[in-house]
């Protein structure tokens, strides 16, 4: 008997690529076909982008999935799963589109497969509107190894815009079930440092960068790193704070670009972090909406975060049109809100 599909509204919510990537991801585990509407219509051009169908056909290719509409500009995807197949895979998206993007979409299916997996993937590893490569490996996958899934990351070449030229290594040592797991005390900190990735570019911009973070977060210059990309196709500047506790690791970055000063890419890296550290929050704006997935897979968990983003809720519904679960937000301060799933 034929599983009845999901229907999708990709305008709903955050209007963007996250609905689109979270379907594909829950359609894989769960089995279940979708349709999708449309896909980014909130966006200046709408519809499927490079990376998009990156995201499309690597799911495809790992559950041999038939699709209808993976098309550039399409606003429209039909796509039905079969049983996920783990092995090794290599998915090179041809632009600076985001391999993290990309990984967050496949990784969930792979890491509840019946064998270890290894993805590749090319592209960018350090993009605006995406996640690091730096965010991933600190501060995702260690959450997903307290929830019993060992990912041991690699980054082979750093990809910028618009050349791209990264390539990343995923290595997945699978489980049956996911352990759950509850975020509501980050610990000491045990660590606080910045570092400023830059290519192709002055060496005086990491230094004035480094030298506003320093200041304005007073830490010590020895927490303060510069680390030069020699071999990068494009030039790129990024300020990458890293939050270190017993218990969660937050990765705050802030992006360099035209027109833009060195100081001020220091400055909103640096009241991102303030945000974070000023509040009782365990995990960031950015981790919460990836951590609700793997979580409601895990039929249970909570966690508390700042003020949940657009990017947060849209995945809330979205998780919940295809895992039968409660998921509660719930303001307990200010500048402190939890959010908790059950079965």
């Amino acid at each position: 008997m034929s599983i009845e599909a999901v229907i999708i509204d990709g305008s709903e919510g955050e209007g963007g690529g996250q609905v689109l990537r979270s379907s594909l991801s829950l359609s894989m585990i769960t089995g279940r076909p979708f349709k999708i509407k449309n896909i980014r219509s909130g966006r200046k051009k709408p519809g499927l982008m490079r990376q998009h169908l990156t995201c499309v056909k690597a799911a495809a290719e790992i559950c041999n999935a038939k699709i209808n509409g993976a098309e550039p500009g399409s606003q429209e995807l039909f796509f039905v799963p079969d049983e996920v197949k783990s092995g090794e895979y290599h998915f090179p998206i041809g632009t600076a589109g985001s391999t993290s993007l990309v990984a967050q979409t496949v990784i969930p299916a792979l890491m509840l497969g019946d064998a270890p997996s290894k993805i590749v993937l090319e592209g960018g590893t350090h993009n605006m509107r995406a996640p690091t490569f730096d965010f991933l490996q600190h501060s995702f996958l260690p959450v997903l190894k307290k929830m019993g899934v060992d990912i041991q990351a690699a980054l082979h070449s750093y990809g910028f815009y618009p050349a791209g030229g990264g390539k990343v290594e995923f290595e997945i040592q699978p489980v049956k079930k996911l352990k759950p797991v509850e975020l509501l005390k980050r610990g000491q900190a045990k660590g606080l440092s910045a570092e400023a990735f830059f290519a192709n570019l002055s060496i005086d911009i990491p230094q004035r960068e480094l030298r506003v973070v320093g200041d304005v977060m007073g830490w010590p210059e020895e927490s303060l790193h510069i680390r030069q990309i020699k071999k990068s196709a494009s030039s790129g500047n990024v300020v990458s704070l890293k939050l270190e506790h017993d218990n969660i690791t937050e990765i705050v970055a802030a992006f360099g670009k035209p027109g833009v000063k060195s100081e001020d890419v220091a400055q909103q890296a640096c009241d991102e972090a303030n945000d974070y550290l000023g509040s009782k929050a365990v995990v960031g704006v950015h981790l919460a909406d990836q951590l609700l997935l793997p979580m409601a897979l895990a039929g249970e968990g909570k966690f508390t975060t700042l003020s949940p983003s657009q990017h947060t809720r849209t995945n809330i519904g979205v998780t919940k049109m295809f895992v039968p679960c409660d998921i509660s937000v719930e303001q307990v301060s200010d500048a402190l809100w939890q959010i908790s799933i059950t079965n």
